[in-house]
């Protein structure tokens, strides 16, 4: 589900351009960043798995050295080994733009099925986390790789607070949001 919500991402495009090799390289990608954030943090779904939020608790959220070769395993396809190193620098600057403080809830991946989106299943996969973070007093941040999708999560409560390029890629909004 993940690798179709991701299919005509911006930053999936730029990392893995030849489409008929995307549904693959994203699925190893996904497989590998769920198992990450399942043991870091927490995996919500709704709609039946049409949705799902994946989250790194505060504190949680920054790769190690192997899951990040984990991640760039992922993109192995001899199609793509000369782009490896460029996607990766391009990645870990998105990580190391990061806020480090306060703690927060870091919203890694949310993705919905196409044909399910505008139905509130993201919304639903997101709040239990946001309701936490208003519980608990504590922010929660996340990259958003389409700029249509900051206005949904501007109604989340989330707002831009900057913008990164990836090389020769696209722009990622960093997001952040005070809990309510």
């Amino acid at each position: 589900m993940l690798a179709r919500a991701f299919h005509e991402d911006p930053v999936s495009e730029w990392s893995c351009p030849p489409a008929r090799l995307r549904p693959k390289t994203l699925e190893r990608f996904f497989l590998a960043r769920l198992i990450q954030l399942d043991a870091l943090g927490e995996v919500w779904m709704a709609g039946g798995g049409h949705a799902a939020a994946l989250w790194a608790a505060p504190g949680r959220w920054r790769t190690t050295p192997a899951e990040d070769l984990q991640l760039a395993v992922s993109q192995l396809h001899p199609l793509l080994i000369w782009r490896l190193p460029f996607v990766t620098y391009g990645l870990l600057g998105i990580e190391r733009a990061h806020p480090r403080t306060p703690p927060h809830w870091y919203l890694a991946v949310l993705g919905t099925e196409p044909a399910r989106q505008g139905q509130g299943l993201g919304s639903a996969a997101l709040a239990p986390v946001l309701e936490r973070c208003d519980e608990d007093q504590i922010g929660a941040y996340l990259e958003s790789s389409k700029q249509r999708n900051i206005a949904f999560y501007e109604r989340h409560g989330f707002q831009v607070t900057g913008e990164l390029r990836l090389p020769r890629g696209p722009l990622v909004y960093a997001m952040w949001r005070d809990p309510r």
